[in-house]
């Protein structure tokens, strides 16, 4: 099982929360022998809007852009964009990936 659209679709919906639910967004990487949780977000309010948690960086951290978050070499050394083939985005918006999907495919 793979991410269920294209990186640059994936872009897309982060550049534009305002039309998508994204914030608290869970994955794993299945060429991750211990498929670890990872998270990641955007929140307008702060400075720093799209966020990553539980990867290499404690605490977890914060970039301007979504572009950024993608190519941030945090997860073993590599970024999202790196390992896109690996993605599985199981958690959309704090919502199950396939109730997601159902709610904003015309929008996609």
């Amino acid at each position: 099982m793979t991410a269920p659209f294209s990186y640059e679709t994936f872009l897309h919906i982060l550049e534009h929360d305002d039309l998508f639910l994204i914030d608290e967004t869970a994955f794993y990487f299945d060429d991750d022998p211990d498929e670890t949780d990872h998270m990641l977000g955007c929140l307008r309010d702060f400075d720093l809007p799209y966020w990553l948690g539980y990867c290499d960086i404690p605490g977890g951290c914060s970039f301007s852009t979504a572009d950024d978050m993608l190519n941030a070499g945090v997860f073993d050394g590599q970024s999202i964009k790196e390992r896109w083939k690996h993605i599985i985005l199981y958690n959309i918006g704090g919502i199950g990936t396939p109730d997601w999907l159902n709610m904003y495919q015309d929008n996609l």
